[in-house]
């Protein structure tokens, strides 16, 4: 093991580089002053980042998914409410994130328990149980995981289902469903370790599901089986539908297939043309797959391109703590020139990154626009969730240099892709371990 102790030699060796050029003191002075990224900002860029786009849809006023890691539940929503927008002429409608929300949490919880069950002869220490002890609480998700929620549990208007407090900053029900779930495995843990019986054990999970039944009906309030649905449309036309569940009115007002849509994914450090699954990311048994096909960036951006220009927006996983300015709602990989400031070597390709574990997909938004330029796509407007108050009324606009080192997957119909293209989705997909960088 290397053992390399830092000595007065080594303080005197560095200082003496510092001060070996002038320019240091001016730049130092700036980035205290400043920051870094002020100071490393290449204003070039930002003045080339216009809200102009060859390809647009007028997709109204952004949501706000406030302090919460639900973008995954409001961007897949966000392409739902289009379609329900221009199909029945209202701009703004919203769907209930809260709704869906308050299930995952009673199914995340679930199939934890199943997880937990299933890794019980494992040691303490083992890899896959601590990936699933780090975080059991944690609201971040994928396409799949909202999919499979919708499919079971259908959709309701916020007018229906409204945002909380709790939902609306989600933080200490994180903590709390962090310690609960983590004892909880404490316990059933020991109940297998013990020889409790396969029906005790049984029985003790059931407790502890309506326990979180509990939880998360303090933070969302519990969804009424029935609501009544009204609305009045552009033109000012009264709309009511009484009594619907949930799933009838998904089935009733929604003609999007959630089955025709698949993730095409790009992570260049994992073989191409190759299916994927990643199975610790499933939240609800027996619901929607977690799997993206991976291919290079030109495929995901010919989809894309092909879905927004017949209408329909995209939803897409990217890294948006990467290169942006999130007050300005700008996304571009030349943005800041950090390695030109310090005068050092940052370049990564994007697999060494991936590898590594410096750009992992933290985020979810949807594309709602690209301008098109001699053919090739040079940015993309972006509907984040992120409220008005930043961006252009919400909306980001996205350089397409940005798009190949920080977008990392997006939802198409399968109908966008090549018929060689649509024959790779029925091979057996690899899957990943639990603590795959995806």
């Amino acid at each position: 093991m290397a053992h390399t102790k830092l000595t007065q030699a080594d303080f005197d060796a560095m200082r003496e580089k510092y001060d070996s050029d002038p320019k240091n003191k001016v730049l130092q002075r700036s980035v205290m002053k400043n920051g870094i990224n002020n100071t490393a900002k290449d204003n070039r860029v930002v003045a080339k980042l216009n809200h102009t786009y060859s390809v647009e849809i007028d997709t109204g006023k952004v949501s706000n998914q406030k302090r919460s890691g639900r973008c995954w539940l409001f961007s897949l929503l966000n392409v739902l409410k289009h379609d329900f927008a221009k199909r029945y002429d209202v701009k703004d409608f919203e769907l209930s994130q809260s709704y869906l929300f308050f299930w995952d949490k009673v199914e995340r919880a679930n199939i934890f328990y199943d997880r937990i069950i299933d890794t019980a002869d494992k040691p303490f220490d083992d890899r896959e149980l601590r990936c699933y002890l780090a975080a059991p609480g944690a609201d971040g998700g994928e396409w799949g995981m909202a999919v499979a929620l919708v499919q079971k549990y259908g959709v309701m208007p916020t007018s229906a289902f409204p945002e909380s407090n709790v939902t609306e900053d989600t933080s200490d029900l994180k903590e709390v469903l962090n310690r609960k779930l983590r004892r909880d495995a404490m316990v059933l843990r020991d109940m297998i370790h013990a020889g409790n019986s396969d029906a005790e054990i049984a029985e003790k999970r059931k407790e502890m599901l309506k326990e979180v039944y509990k939880i998360a009906g303090f933070a969302c309030g519990v969804p009424r089986e029935t609501f009544t649905f009204e609305y009045r449309d552009d033109k000012q036309n009264y709309h009511v539908d009484a009594d619907i569940t949930p799933k009838q009115f998904f089935d009733k007002y929604f003609e999007i297939d959630l089955d025709d849509y698949v993730v095409l994914g790009n992570y260049p450090n994992r073989k191409m043309e190759q299916l994927f699954r990643n199975k610790a990311g499933q939240n609800v048994v027996g619901g929607r797959q977690v799997e993206f096909l991976n291919m290079s960036m030109d495929v995901l951006k010919d989809a894309a391109i092909a879905q927004l220009k017949d209408g329909e927006t995209v939803w897409f996983a990217n890294t948006v703590t990467e290169q942006s300015d999130r007050q300005n709602g700008l996304l571009d990989d030349d943005l800041y020139r950090r390695a030109e400031l310090f005068d050092i070597d940052m370049n990564m390709d994007k697999a060494q990154r991936l590898d590594y574990y410096d750009n992992i997909p933290n985020h979810a938004m949807t594309l709602t626009g690209v301008d098109i330029v001699d053919d090739k796509p040079t940015k993309w407007k972006v509907e984040n969730s992120w409220g008005e108050k930043v961006g252009e009324k919400g909306y980001f606009v996205m350089a397409d240099n940005w798009m190949d080192n920080n977008v990392f997957e997006v939802i198409v119909n399968k109908k966008y892709l090549t018929d060689s293209q649509r024959q790779l989705l029925a091979q057996t997909p690899v899957d990943l371990d639990p603590w795959a960088a995806v």
